[in-house]
C-alpha cells in the first residue's frame, strides 16, 4: 500500500534552513514512509510519541515528527528540525 505524505505549511520554510545533508535523510524517510507507513523501527530513536505520532532522528542533533491522519493512508510531516525544539 502507498501512503500519502503531506506536510504541514512550516515544514517548506523550516527545509530551507536545514543542511543539505539533513534535507536528503529527510526525504529518504518520506520516501520510506511513503512505502511502508508510519512504523519506521530501522531509522534511529523511532518511537512512538502518543496517539498516532511519531518521531525519528536524522542525525544526532535532527529530528523529523510525523502522526497517522484520520483516513489512515495519510501522514503528515508537522516537525522537522534540531531536536532541541522538537514538540516533544
Amino acid at each position: 500500500m502507498k501512503y500519502q505524505i503531506v506536510f504541514k505549511r512550516k515544514i517548506e520554510k523550516a527545509l530551507k534552513a536545514l543542511p543539505e545533508n539533513i534535507k536528503d535523510l529527510f526525504f529518504i524517510l518520506v520516501s520510506d514512509m511513503k512505502e511502508s507507513g508510519v512504523l519506521q523501527p530501522g531509522w534511529k530513536n523511532f518511537s512512538k510519541l502518543g496517539n498516532n505520532k511519531y518521531h525519528c532522528h536524522l542525525t544526532y542533533s535532527y529530528v523529523a515528527c510525523w502522526e497517522l491522519k484520520d483516513n489512515k493512508i495519510t501522514i503528515e510531516v508537522y516537525y522537522v528540525g534540531s531536536r532541541e525544539n522538537a514538540p516533544y
